[in-house]
């Protein structure tokens, strides 16, 4: 994925793959905790922000507890 802007550092290559690109082979980063980094971005607690959805609290995040992949933050 590529970002640029909002406090993201630029020229920056978090995570690598095998030849095939199939393996994480160093850093791996799971679509929730990318989502829990554009979300910090964006001024808003990932943890806190939440919808209801057929009776029940969603978040962008999962139910697991996320991280903010601050590697790549300026």
């Amino acid at each position: 994925m590529w970002l640029a802007g909002g406090g993201i550092k630029g020229g920056v290559t978090y995570g690598e793959t095998d030849d095939f690109s199939y393996n994480v082979t160093e850093n791996p980063c799971h679509v929730n905790d990318l989502n829990a980094t554009i979300l910090h971005c964006l001024g808003i607690d990932h943890e806190r922000f939440s919808f209801k959805f057929q009776g029940l609290e969603q978040r962008l995040t999962g139910v697991e507890p996320q991280r903010v992949v601050t590697e790549i933050l300026a």
